[in-house]
């Protein structure tokens, strides 16, 4: 998949993003930009979790959601 790809798909699944981890701001889904590293280091950051934690939330929510893959 490439790039222009993913973009266009994470503007519309960053919406069940938001609803998973509403903390996250619109500034920090756009810093995301549908990138697993950064999601899961936003996601530590605004929840105060271990990088281990939010890494098995995020491959959680991956799961759940097989319609959208991350970039690594």
């Amino acid at each position: 998949m490439n790039s222009d790809t993913v973009a266009g798909n994470w503007k519309q699944f960053k919406g069940k993003v938001q609803t998973r981890w509403g903390k996250l701001t619109n500034d920090s889904l756009d810093v995301i930009n549908g990138k697993k590293t950064q999601l899961v280091g936003k996601v530590q950051e605004a929840y105060g979790i271990s990088r281990d934690e939010a890494e098995k939330q995020v491959k959680e929510f991956e799961r759940d959601n097989a319609d959208y893959r991350f970039e690594d």
